[in-house]
């Protein structure tokens, strides 16, 4: 079992920058892959950005590659997602997620977290 809480959202200006985290519970949090997604309003939930158990690999949507990047610490249980030159459409419910297998697709996540509204004015 593995719990998930996001922190960090909030409020800023276009071209700004904000630094979302997700606090993992469970001692095998170092052996499940974890995501971003992120959901606005009237809007499917949609994959932002990954990254392997070993952080070997990490995999970002088109629409932030260049913009964000995904990091974990496994001695913290905490993995980050830092977000430079924000667009408002980047405004949305962020979405912490661990699976297993999980890569780009929801359904490989078991494990979500409540969200942290990011909101991105212009």
């Amino acid at each position: 079992q593995v719990r998930l809480v996001e922190s960090g959202g909030g409020l800023v200006q276009a071209g700004g920058s904000l630094r979302v985290s997700c606090l993992a519970s469970g001692r095998t949090f170092s052996t499940y892959n974890m995501g971003w997604f992120r959901q606005a309003p009237g809007k499917e939930r949609e994959f932002v950005a990954a990254i392997r158990w070993s952080r070997a690999n990490t995999y970002y949507a088109d629409s932030v590659k260049g913009r964000f990047t995904i990091s974990r610490d496994n001695t913290k249980n905490t993995v980050d997602l830092q977000m430079n030159s924000l667009k408002p459409e980047d405004t949305a419910v962020y979405y912490c997620a661990a699976g297993r297998y999980g890569s780009t697709r929801k359904d490989e996540y078991d494990y979500w977290g409540k969200g942290t509204q990011v909101t991105v004015s212009s």
